[in-house]
């Protein structure tokens, strides 16, 4: 019988008992007064521990600028009053793109850049008073294998992968990105970092995660031959290298990464997984990753495990899979206590670097009470919110005036939002904002 089951928890004791029954160890604080407590990062002050997390929603205009939805969206969220505001996926170049309305930052779309970046913070001051600033990252990205530029799969892989090939079929000589493609990407980065301040952005996020092309690098040991692929050194050189080019080219800009810690695929094709035992993680060559950025001059980390190609629950426990996807044989607590625990034991290696984690939204009205445990615990120094602020955008806002959340806004993990990316359309949330999503 699975151990999955969806939310159904009427009080606090009862979603208590549950997670004791589990051995989930997720933390929870009745006082949820550290969310709201300033934290800065690289000189610049957020007001409070809330952020949102960045989250595809395929609707650029033409060219890869912001299109009308994008702009509501971050007006949304800027009324809200998070500390913290991850802009999401903004593509360099654009065959890396995920799909044909992905953002993509280029010299013809900084004005579409500058005016969100104008609308958002205007928002913000309009919302919460003329000094509130919250911080803006934006996510730079190459989609790898998963690039879909015109909507069809249009694969750059940087090794062979039996767990990922098998879905878009492709065979086992399929070619490689070059390694002179892959030095000329790295200043592909280094320019759209210089273009992302030039918009107004705070600070840019080398986006590593969920097997794209800079996360699949991470684990490129059998890339042979190259000087990308197969020992730490060399797996480690695009995203190092990189950082190194941002920070001498753009001195100014704060440097992040989301930054997929375990793929949860077998060794040697996942990252941060230990060699015999997929289920486990092995946060070794993480921290050295990590260890290395910091010297470098990383001001901001923000945690993450998955491929959701592979196990999309790993990344994002759910209520309901997308069309045609399992059921994880989990329950979702256990699945949001493995989130906690790595973003943890990443926080308690570097106590001095503001970490963000994630995996809170499937704990719904309870989720500020888990945010304010982990944040007293040590466990993260700021608490990252995904696909509840798309149903939800003005939860900080409710937080804020009544100290809680209306169970009645908050996202029912349905995965509506994920089957509208899926299908190339404009996502959002399906349930509480139906009047814009449900029937596309």
């Amino acid at each position: 019988m699975s151990g999955h089951e969806k939310f159904n928890f009427k009080n606090k004791d009862e979603f208590l008992a549950k997670g004791s029954s589990l051995g989930a160890g997720i933390p929870f604080s009745d006082d949820i007064g550290a969310l709201f407590e300033p934290l800065t990062v690289a000189g610049k002050r957020l007001p409070n521990r809330l952020a949102i997390q960045p989250m595809e929603g395929a609707d650029a205009g033409p060219g890869g600028a912001p299109g009308e939805l994008t702009f509501r969206r971050y007006q949304r969220f800027a009324a809200s009053g998070c500390g913290l505001i991850w802009f999401e996926a903004a593509a360099v170049t654009e065959n890396g793109k995920s799909n044909p309305s992905q953002l993509l930052l280029a010299r013809n779309t900084l004005d579409g850049f500058r005016r969100l970046v104008e609308k958002t913070r205007n928002t913000a001051r309009k919302s919460l008073g003329p000094n509130y600033s919250p911080v803006l990252i934006l996510q730079l990205t190459h989609s790898g294998r998963f690039s879909k530029p015109q909507g069809a799969p249009a694969p750059i892989i940087a090794q062979p992968n039996p767990y990922l090939d098998p879905r878009p079929k492709l065979p086992l000589d399929f070619p490689l990105i070059s390694d002179q493609e892959l030095d000329d990407l790295q200043e592909v980065y280094a320019e759209a970092a210089r273009m992302a301040l030039e918009t107004g952005f705070d600070g840019v996020d080398i986006k590593a995660c969920h097997g794209y092309l800079v996360s699949e690098l991470l684990a490129a040991r059998e890339r042979e031959g190259s000087p990308y692929g197969g020992s730490y050194q060399n797996r480690a050189r695009f995203i190092l290298e990189t950082a190194q080019k941002i920070r001498v080219r753009v001195p100014e800009i704060i440097i992040a990464s989301r930054l997929g810690v375990y793929d949860a695929i077998s060794y040697p094709y996942g990252f941060g997984v230990d060699r015999n035992d997929p289920l486990r993680h092995d946060l070794s060559e993480p921290k050295a990753i990590v260890r290395r950025l910091k010297d470098i001059g990383l001001d901001l980390l923000n945690i993450t495990i998955g491929i959701p190609a592979s196990k999309p629950h790993y990344g994002r426990p759910f209520d309901k899979p997308v069309s045609g996807a399992a059921m994880p044989d989990e329950h979702p607590l256990t699945g949001i206590a493995r989130l906690l625990q790595i973003a943890a034991e990443m926080q308690q290696e570097f106590p001095a670097l503001p970490v963000v984690g994630t995996g809170y939204s499937w704990l719904r009205q309870f989720f500020p009470q888990v945010g304010a445990g982990v944040i007293k615990s040590g466990g993260s120094s700021l608490i990252g919110i995904g696909r509840l602020a798309l149903a939800y955008p003005d939860f900080a806002r409710d937080l804020m005036d009544n100290g809680a959340l209306n169970p009645k806004k908050v996202c029912l993990t349905c995965s509506g939002c994920s089957e509208l990316l899926r299908a190339g359309q404009p996502a959002g949330c399906v349930v509480r904002d139906k009047r814009v999503y449900q029937n596309r």
